[in-house]
């Protein structure tokens, strides 16, 4: 570029680096020409294609004010997201507070040892700079002074064009081809679409990304990909961000063989306060403004506000923001969501069904009528005060029972179980569709590297069999060990579950006791004991979640696994293990223990002198669909309510730790740092998951359970929003190709789900004990509340093979609905060989043209020529391998051939583009200009070329071999 400084670039002088009333350095926005970070004219051809002017920054003078912070222009609004020049986009920041002495204070006091750590950490953290520096990244400073008279330095970090080029090419990213003209749609908007109907879900979200057809990212093949022009937003931000976090990941601080490397460890060992990528402007929208929205405010606006709740996510935008990981989390929660609602509409309907017909309840009806003939045995012994009671006290206990129990709950409880199977089915076609759209099909993570805390704990140094370097080591026999030994405690707190079972139990006798003693509360005392006692077992349940979790993640810590992918395999499966007891059991056990083990008058069972429980007339059905409802809605209630408050105080606890006010907070990487950090998708899964048990695994107990988690998800999906986008850091930005080992689990629960509700069938409810007292009776309930207490052992044996039968036939069904629904649309396996196909040709002009330049292919006579003219005039650079005079002479069977394989190939790349494709790489080898070459094509000479490619080619290889 003309104009431009050719050597040092400084854009802004002298920023004097302020804090405390004290000067301890001056910042220049340029980098020494001496330095590997020198800014390029290139990077200003970068910066000026974000079209901003340079002279409203490189004028202004950043004033002080009395907390230390730089006032910045009013130019520059908006631009708080960009180095003081306004053109380099900061990518990620880095914070730490220390500061040598006599710079700035300190509260701790400096004895020798705290004096030597601190120059050691220092001398890391210079160190750590450097290599970041070496590797090609551009940084600048900020300095702020805290209440405390500390000082807080921000450093800014930008990754160039020609880094983010090489990093690009190293971690394999894609780069776009081709537009794909054809967008995915949901199932839904494509319905609606072909009925004509109106689609109040559908919105018009602006700046949507585009798809394309990719291909591996090369720079030899820049100019190929779409929109390499422009260099300033070729690269996504969450590609920018991807790329200097792997940077910062793999930069070295001390020495590499005691895991002295990455960012993560500098923040495990305190060395930095915080190190994250800076969100994308405010998500606040002004009403003046509101037709200029930053990313952040697009997905506010038309995702995470509460008003939106029943529109379609934008995916490609929260992709494009948060990368895929988070994304397909986004998308399954709104995939799920979307199947529970024919789920909750039939559930509902079932529910109403109930109602309908609860007049019908021929047992309810005996209960009520002849119930006061029927004299029942105390429910506790003569000393506790208990003493005979009719069975018409129970009446209304009776009628609501049967809300949940009637031959609708049936039905529903199969519809459920096939609910499940296919609802899994068909997300496997939307996860392969999403993962074709968003590139990561066939996607595997590269080598991981050692996690910041086992390389700080790691006694011992090991060579990697697959890079070959010696890193941090830890025995695998030791870690097994530890492994045996942490599941012990697992099954210890898993007792612990158990106990507080039976101390849940204990209060519901003992709760029951006085209020079947009052006549006046005789009808509710079951009522009052089951749900009180729900209530009860939640608070434990919740209590013991929240301690189980701190202990498993202590656990899985000192278990020192190597990689961040083993430890949290090992996490999930102990906390998922743990939660599906601490949060089922309960259940399970009014399901198929309760009122199993009472005894008989004369002769019950006992616990600590108090008698076992037992269901009531009418079945334990009534008794599991409270507990269910408590707890399920329960932990939906509390844990919404602590993802709303708990971000909002660990936001105060972060200003109180870097001691700044919120009206202090005035740049975009002082407001993010005050944020608190993001700990990732592992509890907003395991909600989610515990959940899809609820609503399948006990359905036939709870119908309206499918409702009930609907409601819940339409608000959970704004809540999670909102958590990630404004009240948390920003994540880096990372791949995934699905929901990863949680898909195992749900497929584990939807066949769960199959046996317990056939159980819950046979075992639990009266609906068989009725339909074979109505095939003996000439299809008559009569006098069946008299019978039903006769009939209990021959019910129970009768029960068994109705188990057998309703498991085979549903796990047959769903292994159908497995085979006919394909795992891959069609319509997918078309757009994929298509892409296929155009990143093929792109490879092989590629290729081609390298061979044309490196002289591996010979050329025709007149196009070696012509190659050889554009070499000498490029400036003396290496010639191909082409004998002139011998490519010259005719050649007696060329016209056969060469007809031949013209007729065999129908899409051969023309020679025309290969001669234009060697260009830009002869220029690359020699600085000149390129001159302008034509040619007419010629079908013959480029099989010619493509058969001396394939020939050379079967060369190389059996000369290797």
């Amino acid at each position: 570029m003309s104009g431009l400084p050719k050597k040092n670039i400084n854009l802004k002088h002298t920023f004097e680096l302020k804090c405390g009333g004290k000067t301890y350095g001056s910042m220049d926005t340029s980098f020494d020409s001496s330095r590997q970070n020198t800014i390029l004219s290139q990077d200003h051809e970068e910066w000026d294609s974000y079209g901003i002017s340079r002279q409203s920054s490189h004028d202004s003078r950043a004033d002080q004010n009395k907390t230390g912070a730089q006032n910045y222009p009013s130019s520059f609004s908006g631009k708080l997201t960009y180095f003081r020049d306004g053109r380099r986009k900061i990518d990620y920041v880095l914070v730490y507070e220390y500061v040598p002495s006599g710079r700035c204070s300190s509260s701790s006091s400096h004895g020798s040892s705290s004096e030597k750590k601190l120059a050691k950490y220092e001398n890391w953290r210079t160190t750590f700079m450097a290599n970041l520096e070496r590797a090609g990244l551009q940084m600048e400073k900020e300095v702020i002074q805290t209440v405390n008279k500390k000082c807080v330095h921000f450093t800014k970090i930008h990754a160039p064009w020609s880094v983010l080029c090489q990093y690009a090419e190293e971690l394999n990213m894609r780069a776009p081809l081709q537009a794909n003209v054809n967008p995915i749609l949901n199932w839904s908007e494509h319905l609606l679409q072909t009925l004509r109907i109106p689609n109040i879900m559908s919105q018009d979200v602006p700046n949507k990304p585009t798809d394309y057809f990719t291909g591996p990212f090369r720079r030899s093949k820049i100019h190929k990909y779409v929109g390499s022009d422009n260099q300033a937003t070729f690269f996504s931000n969450a590609q920018r961000i991807r790329i200097v976090y792997e940077i910062l990941s793999t930069a070295l601080y001390g020495e590499k063989r005691k895991g002295e490397v990455g960012v993560d460890r500098l923040v495990e060992e305190g060395i930095f306060l915080s190190a994250f990528p800076l969100h994308d402007g405010t998500y606040y929208v002004a009403k003046d403004h509101s037709d200029q929205l930053n990313p952040r405010q697009v997905l506010y606006e038309y995702w995470a506000r509460w008003g939106r709740w029943y529109k379609y996510q934008p995916l490609s935008h929260i992709r494009e923001y948060f990368g895929e990981k988070i994304a397909i989390y986004f998308a399954w929660l709104g995939f799920y969501t979307g199947w529970l609602l024919p789920a909750a509409i039939v559930g509902l309907l079932v529910f109403l069904y109930g109602v309908v017909t609860m007049n019908t309840n021929r047992v309810a009806h005996e209960i009520c009528t002849t119930g006061d003939d029927i004299t029942m045995c105390p429910l506790c012994d003569k000393e506790l005060g208990c003493g005979y009671w009719q069975l018409s006290d129970i009446c209304g206990y009776a009628k609501i029972s049967y809300l949940f129990d009637h031959p609708g709950t049936v039905f529903y409880s199969v519809f459920v179980s096939f609910w499940a199977v296919t609802f899994l089915e068909y997300w496997k076609r939307k996860s392969a569709s999403l993962a074709h759209y968003w590139d990561v099909m066939g996607f595997t993570d590269e080598i991981e590297r050692p996690r910041p805390e086992f390389a700080a704990r790691a006694p011992f140094q090991k060579i990697n069999p697959v890079t070959g370097v010696k890193e941090p080591s830890f025995p695998k026999s030791l870690r097994n060990t530890r492994i045996i030994a942490g599941m012990g405690l697992v099954f210890l707190m898993i007792s612990l579950v158990f106990i507080f079972i039976l101390a849940v139990i204990i209060y519901r006798v003992l709760i029951s006791i006085p209020l079947f003693q009052n006549s006046a509360l005789r009808s509710f005392a079951q009522t009052v004991a089951s749900v009180s006692g729900a209530v009860v077992n939640l608070f434990l349940i919740m209590a013991m979640s929240n301690l189980y979790e701190k202990l498993a993640l202590r656990l899985t810590s000192w278990e020192m696994h190597r990689t961040q992918t083993e430890f949290d395999d090992s996490l999930t499966f102990k906390v998922f293990i743990f939660q599906f007891v601490n949060y089922y059991s309960s259940i399970f056990y009014i399901a198929f223990f309760k009122g199993r083990f009472v005894g008989c008058p004369g002769n019950y069972s006992k616990i600590w002198s108090l008698r076992n429980e037992d269901c009531r007339t009418g079945g334990c059905l009534i008794e599991l669909a409270q507990q269910l409802a408590v707890i399920m809605i329960g932990k939906q209630f509390f844990n919404n309510v602590k993802e709303v408050g708990v971000p909002k105080v660990k936001a105060w606890f972060q200003r109180k730790k870097v001691q700044l006010s919120k009206s202090h907070l005035k740049t975009r990487w002082e407001k993010d740092n005050h944020l608190p950090i993001n700990k990732g998708l592992f509890e907003e899964y395991l909600e989610m998951v515990l959940q899809f048990g609820f609503i399948t695994i006990f359905v036939a107990a709870f119908p309206l359970a499918p409702l009930f988690a609907l409601l819940n998800n339409w608000v959970e999906i704004r809540l999670d929003a909102q958590k990630f986008l404004c009240q948390t850091r920003r994540v880096v930005p990372e791949r995934a190709e699905n929901i990863g080992i949680w898909f195992k689990i749900l497929d584990m629960l939807a066949h769960l789900a199959v046996i317990s509700n056939g159980f819950l069938i046979a075992f639990t409810s009266d609906f068989l004990p009725k339909l074979l007292y109505q095939y003996e009776h000439n299809w008559s309930l009569g006098c069946i509340l008299k019978s039903s207490f006769i009939l209990i052992i021959e019910t129970v044996l009768k029960n068994k093979p109705f188990v057998l039968v309703q498991k085979h036939v549903v796990f047959g069904i769903c292994r159908m609905i497995d085979i006919l629904v394909p795992d891959i649309p069609e319509g997918l396996e078309f757009k994929i060989k298509r892409e296929r196909y155009l990143a093929k040709q792109a490879l092989q002009d590629s290729e081609t043209m390298m061979n044309v330049a490196t002289g591996l292919v010979e050329l025709p006579t007149k196009y070696s020529r012509m190659v050889l003219d554009l070499t000498a005039e490029l400036g003396g650079v290496t010639t191909p391998r082409t004998n002139i005079s011998e490519s010259s002479q005719p050649n007696r069977n060329s016209k056969k051939l060469l007809s031949r394989q013209s007729e065999s190939t129908a899409s051969t790349t023309s020679l025309t583009t290969v001669i234009t494709e060697v260009k830009p790489i002869l220029k690359s080898r020699k600085s000149a200009t390129c001159i302008d070459l034509t040619s007419t094509e010629d079908e013959n000479d480029e099989n010619h070329l493509r058969k001396n490619t394939m020939k050379q080619r079967s060369k190389s290889e059996h000369g290797s071999s």
